[in-house]
């Protein structure tokens, strides 16, 4: 068993009888939604799960995990999601799987969250993985211009050449900055650039981060 299938299965414990779970997107929680999946088969386990990602629907709906919207859903009791990194003062980036804008409007309506991650992503700062940007395409190329005038090495995020898509009809701008000594002030920037739809910094969220590190998983109280 890897870490993060070890992660995974440790993270569907946590969700009980009659709970409305919000179901990240990733690798990781890739195995999360297994495991869910076969207790809902095996156990009878009832839940309604809310997606942040077209991928995640599709996935929780072949292992008969009931799935709504965000809009059906009064509040969500749990949200368990991965993250690209985490800082020592539990501040998280995430949206490599370019989700981030669901991924936080799910975040925001959740009681509870938990992180699951495997040992890598943890760190002392924040910035080495790229910090995602989603913004609208139209301007896309003035954003670009504006970080590169503040130094934030930015790259459109694409295959082959074309612009991803989010799954919102969005782009993807990544800033390779190397070292964020303060999530929060830039958080702050970001939200007020007109074009920008949201940004992967995730700050004062989580609840709970579980780190695999081979067959062990690591508990970890957000402070």
């Amino acid at each position: 068993m890897n870490s993060k299938e070890a992660v995974g299965i440790k993270a569907a414990a946590y969700v009980e009888d009659g709970m409305t779970v919000g179901l990240g997107t990733g690798s990781t929680v890739y195995y999360f939604i297994l495991e869910l999946g076969r207790r809902v088969k095996e156990e009878g386990l009832q839940l309604v799960g809310v997606s942040t990602s077209d991928a995640t629907t599709t996935l929780a709906e072949q292992l008969g995990i009931p799935v709504k919207t965000i809009d059906e859903v009064e509040k969500i009791d749990l949200t368990i999601d991965g993250a690209d990194e985490i800082s020592a003062d539990f501040c998280g980036i995430k949206g490599g799987g370019a989700a981030l804008l669901r991924e936080k409007i799910v975040a925001m309506q959740s009681d509870r969250i938990i992180w699951i991650v495997d040992s890598s992503k943890m760190v002392e700062k924040l910035g080495k993985f790229p910090l995602p940007v989603e913004v609208i395409p139209y301007g896309y190329s003035h954003l670009l211009r504006l970080f590169r005038e503040k130094g934030y090495e930015p790259h459109l995020r694409n295959v082959e050449g074309d612009p991803i898509l989010t799954d919102n009809g969005n782009y993807i701008i990544d800033l390779a900055l190397g070292r964020i000594d303060d999530p929060r002030a830039l958080a702050d920037e970001l939200d007020h650039i007109t074009g920008v739809v949201e940004h992967g910094l995730f700050n004062n969220l989580v609840d709970l981060v579980l780190v695999g590190d081979g067959d062990d998983v690591l508990v970890v109280e957000a402070d």
